[in-house]
This record gives structure tokens, C-alpha cells and sequence, in this order.
């Protein structure tokens, strides 16, 4: 009996639903076991961890919270992995566009709202945007690697930020603790009502929505995926992969960016260092378990950040918030290693028979 694995050339659109959330189911129980090794009840532990996240109107309102700049950085990384650009780097573009985000109401502090937001969102879509594109300029000109770059970004990008903190924009009166001075209220992005959920949740809906109709229907949209699939095909058809590959690293850098303004304005209300807890990092695997569907992309972050803020409730009960990180590890090996039910088929035959040319 000969058993060979070959390329499925019609993936199943079931198969492609079914699978992922089996995989989903996998990893829980995978975690359920190492929770009953170690001596703890997992369902007990979910329980405590889903409720903690989704039970109350607070921990609905803090899992948001932490869905929208992980959204932001999903949104990001997607438009690179879409051209098969791996910018491993939304967690430096996070932090850049944080930082030049910081500089608008520190330099300008007398800016009503009307201009002092925007002004912001600029910026730092710039910072996070320019982040990239430096990146993306070494790929073209030189065809070096933009996953070494872009990740090596990301170590200056975060010690700028802790060298500006700790000296230049440091808070004089911020009794010698790394902060930069409180922003004004006009700075500050509005919450509904008294919970920390705030208007930035409508940059991940405007932005998931924009690039869902840009990556069906736009020419920008098909040349993206025709240079990620076949770029010698591309190159034939006379689209210009440099310029895309600027523009693409860009944009990508840009809306992370924009997700670290969305953080510094909207929850923490000035500049410190650790402002990120690894969102840019996190959001590679909101991407990729998503299969960089912008509108998927948005519910997988909400999973994630259930995930998160459920990791910090389970510790009243004794147990490790790593317990959380180690369930997002599990998901993301479980579905990977899934995709071979997706995209392949199992043949089974008799040795030494002849295949068909």
C-alpha cells in the first residue's frame, strides 16, 4: 500500500469552516489535559477564565479594550502577508507610531480636539508607515530579508521609545518615574460613558471594512495577491513590485501604527515604556488563524483578547497568567498544523503502480 500527500486543486469551503474550530477544540483540550496533570480542574479554570472575560460588563469592557489595538495590528500585518511580505515587525510600528503620536500634545498642548486628534492619528499612522517603509526600501534595493529587518526594528523602535522616556520627554514633575507628562483632555480619545471602552473601536471597524472591499474588489487588491502568488506572472503583466512593495510595507506600518496612538490617547493617556504587551507580535497569530480575511481578523482579535483578559482572572484561583499565552500557543499549532486538511488530499495506491501523465 503506497499512501502519498498531494496539493488539493478545489479546497472544500466546509472543510475550511469545520476544521479551524475543530482545531480550536483541540487546543482546549490539549490544555484541559495539562491543567488536570498539574492538579488543577479545567473546567474550572475555563469557566473562571470566560467568565472573567465576557461574565460582567467590566470584563466585556476590558476584553475591547484589548481587542482594538490587537484588531489594528492584525489589520496590519495582513496587507504585507497578503503579497507574502513578512513583516514581522507591527510591535516596532506600534511603539514608532505611539511615539510620534506622544510628540503632537507634548509640542502643541493648547490644541483644541478638533485638530489635536487628527493631528495624532497622523502622525502616527506616519511614524508606524515610515517604520515600514524603511524596511521595504532595504527589500527592493538590496533584497534583504524584511523578516530579519522588520524584526530587528522592532528592539531600536522600542529603545527609542524608553530612551525618550527616560530622558528628553521624561516628566519633570513625575516624581523621576519614566512617564512623559499627562496628556490634556484634548488629547485623550472619548470612552463610552465610565468604561475604558473607547471611540478607537471604530478605526478596527472603518479600517477592517476598508481593506475587506479593497482586497475583493479594488485593482490595488488583485495586484497584491498576484505578485504574493506568481511574481515572474506579475512582473509579465507590467504591475511595478517595487512600488508596491513600498506601498504595501507602508500601509501595513501605518495602521499599527495607528493602533499604538490608539493605545497611548485612548487607555494609558501618556507615553511609557512597556506600552505594548506584545500586540504586534500577538497579532501575527490573529492574522494567520484568520487566513487574513480583514472582517475574520477582527473576531479572532476578540477570541484573543478573551484569551488575555480571562489569563489575568484565572490567577485569583492560584494559577500561572501564562496559562493564557500558552492556550493562544496551542491554537495557533493546532490550526497551522490543520491546514493539511485544507490544503491537501491523501492518496492511497499500490506500490509500483504507474500514475497517469
Amino acid at each position: 500500500m503506497k499512501i502519498s500527500i498531494e496539493k488539493s486543486l478545489a479546497q472544500n469551503k466546509t472543510m475550511q469552516i469545520v476544521v479551524p474550530i475543530l482545531a480550536v477544540f483541540l487546543a482546549l483540550l490539549f490544555c484541559a489535559v495539562f491543567l488536570a496533570v498539574t492538579g488543577q480542574n479545567p473546567v474550572a479554570v475555563y469557566q473562571a477564565m470566560f467568565a472573567g472575560a465576557l461574565g460582567s460588563e467590566y470584563g466585556v469592557s476590558e476584553t475591547i479594550v484589548k481587542m482594538i489595538p490587537l484588531a489594528l495590528c492584525g489589520l496590519g500585518v495582513a496587507v504585507a502577508f497578503r503579497m507574502q511580505i513578512w513583516n514581522i515587525g507591527a510591535e516596532g510600528q506600534f511603539y514608532m507610531g505611539a511615539c510620534f503620536a506622544t510628540w503632537v500634545p507634548l509640542t502643541f498642548p493648547q490644541l483644541p480636539m478638533p485638530a489635536m486628534l487628527p493631528m495624532m492619528v497622523v502622525a502616527a499612522m506616519l511614524g508606524g508607515g515610515l517604520w515600514g517603509f524603511i524596511a521595504g526600501w532595504f527589500k527592493t534595493k538590496w533584497q534583504v530579508s524584511e523578516t530579519i529587518t522588520t524584526l530587528m526594528m522592532n528592539y531600536i523602535g522600542i529603545l527609542w521609545v524608553n530612551y525618550l522616556v527616560y530622558g528628553a520627554w521624561k516628566d519633570p514633575q513625575g516624581l523621576n518615574f519614566p512617564l512623559t507628562a499627562q496628556f490634556p483632555e484634548a488629547a485623550l480619545i472619548p470612552s463610552f460613558g465610565a468604561l475604558r471602552v473607547h471611540y478607537g473601536i471604530f478605526a478596527v471597524l472603518i479600517f477592517a471594512a476598508i481593506l475587506w472591499v479593497m482586497f475583493k474588489s479594488s485593482k490595488w487588491g488583485y495586484e497584491t495577491l498576484v505578485i504574493g502568488s506568481n511574481p515572474v506572472a506579475a512582473r509579465y503583466a507590467g504591475m511595478n513590485i517595487r512600488k508596491n512593495v513600498l506601498l504595501v510595507m507602508f500601509i501595513s506600518g501605518a495602521i499599527s501604527g495607528l493602533a499604538g496612538m490608539v493605545e497611548v490617547s485612548g487607555i494609558v493617556g501618556r507615553l511609557q515604556p512597556g506600552i505594548s504587551p506584545g500586540y504586534g507580535y500577538t497579532a501575527i497569530s490573529v492574522a494567520w488563524l484568520a487566513r487574513l480575511n480583514p472582517l475574520v481578523i477582527v473576531i479572532v482579535a476578540f477570541l484573543f483578547a478573551v484569551i488575555h483578559v480571562g489569563g489575568f482572572m484565572i490567577q485569583t484561583m492560584g494559577i500561572p497568567e501564562a496559562v493564557a499565552t500558552m492556550l493562544q500557543g496551542a491554537i495557533l499549532f493546532f490550526v497551522v498544523g490543520s491546514e493539511i486538511l485544507t490544503q491537501y488530499e491523501i492518496k492511497f495506491g499500490v506500490k509500483g503502480e504507474k500514475q497517469d501523465d
